[in-house]
């Protein structure tokens, strides 16, 4: 999970607001006994598919259908992955708040964070009714799942982030690392960056950045001139970031500088790699840093090397106008992956608007026109990936500033297709 935050303000109504609340409250109470089901009642949701990718948002009139759709999450306990789901259960409960329609039945369950957990809630969900499933949001949960969810018919969007899990039934609303190596990358190449290098750690993350990072170098027509991969622990760290720059200062005194430098590390990485890669002698004035939407922490929480870096991700417009929405409903900031079970039960009320057994079949969910979400556009491919239009950021003392802006309409990047099921 990797896990954008600028306000925009928008105004809400204190009765919405009381109503909102007074909903999850009573939903929150069902879910400690296992499961919860809510029929609430809207409009459909700000989502909607794409005409012929270029109408961005085309809102329909038509109430959706009767529709039973499950929710699978790891809601109980007190640590960092509860309390993710439980911010992710709220926004599912917002679209559906939000899409106003008392024909649509949220089945919530509790998978207890396990693969066993998450086939006993899927079991459970489809004996109840359940038409589509969205999560589980761990990997393994997702493939555990799979089995059940297919020999019913049923249709998976999880929230992993692990290609590995997606196909056969089963599609990924998560933001893929592969996807934003490749816009990151072609966009420093469009810019002039010819010669790349890399710092990767020695993670389950790195191994699938890696290969994305070495296609996309070779997409763009660029060199890759140093790789290096870093272990867990200080000590190898350093060593590691020492051995990337003395490759980067011995190809510059042979005359093929290198341009820039891909660092897809998260917060706490950062914290530790920064300052070890400025002890090594990294100096931004020659050396673009590149990442991914790891980067994409609150301002206070960067490090200073940094900045002047470019990143692709989400255009945070998406992201600032859910937060400020979330915000006002529950009176917290949401956790990010928030925005994937909100826009992933926008687009299942999307389709719930049509009637028969095939609103949420694989062609239906893999329709090439894509969905508009508050992530901007989304595709779910028939290999079970999603693919989405990524503006690419640059980071500032202050500030985070879109340098590129994501396309509004019509087919995402072509290097998407890349990614591997």
């Amino acid at each position: 999970m990797t896990p954008h935050l600028k306000t925009q303000a928008r105004h809400a109504s204190s009765a919405s607001r009381a109503a909102m609340m007074a909903v999850s409250a009573a939903i929150a109470l069902q879910v400690l006994g296992g499961c919860a089901q809510s029929n609430l009642g809207p409009e459909l949701p700000q989502t909607s598919s794409i005409d012929n990718g270029s109408n961005a948002a085309r809102p329909t009139d038509q109430k959706a259908h009767a529709a039973k759709i499950a929710l699978v999450l790891p809601l109980a306990g007190y640590g960092e992955s509860a309390q993710i789901a439980r911010g992710m259960k709220q926004a599912a409960e917002m679209a559906l708040f939000e899409a106003n329609n008392p024909a649509i039945q949220l089945i919530v369950k509790d998978d207890g964070g396990t693969p066993q957990g998450a086939m006993a809630a899927a079991d459970s969900a489809i004996a109840e009714g359940a038409e589509i499933i969205l999560g589980p949001l761990f990997g393994k949960s997702v493939t555990a799942i799979a089995p059940i969810a297919r020999r019913a018919n049923v249709q998976v969007v999880a929230f992993s982030n692990d290609p590995a899990v997606a196909g056969n039934g089963t599609y990924l609303m998560s933001f893929l690392a592969s996807e934003e190596v490749h816009r990151v990358v072609s966009f420093a190449a469009s810019q002039g960056k010819r010669r790349f290098a890399a710092l990767i750690p020695d993670t389950a993350y790195g191994r699938t950045v890696e290969p994305a990072f070495r296609d996309a170098v070779t997409n763009s027509g660029g060199t890759l001139s140093a790789i290096e991969i870093y272990p867990a622990d200080s000590s190898g760290m350093l060593a590691s970031a020492k051995r990337v720059l003395q490759t980067i200062s011995d190809a510059e005194r042979a005359g093929a500088p290198v341009d820039a430098l891909f660092v897809p590390a998260g917060r706490d990485q950062i914290s530790q790699l920064g300052p070890l890669l400025v002890y090594s002698g990294f100096n931004s004035a020659k050396l673009k840093m590149l990442g991914t939407s790891a980067w994409d922490v609150p301002v206070f929480s960067r490090d200073d090397v940094l900045i002047g870096g470019w990143y692709a991700a989400s255009d945070p417009a998406g992201w600032s106008a859910f937060a400020e929405k979330y915000r006002k409903t529950f009176g917290t900031v949401p956790p990010r992956l928030a925005t994937l079970s909100y826009d992933a039960m926008s687009m299942a009320l999307t389709l719930a608007a049509t009637s028969g057994p095939a609103r949420f079949s694989a062609a239906a969910l893999t329709n090439p026109q894509g969905f508009v979400v508050s992530d901007g556009i989304v595709r779910l491919t028939a290999n079970g990936l999603s693919t989405r239009n990524l503006a690419v950021l640059e980071i500032e003392k202050t500030r985070t500033v879109v340098i590129d802006a994501a396309p509004q309409s019509g087919a995402p990047q072509a290097f998407a297709t890349a990614a591997q099921p």
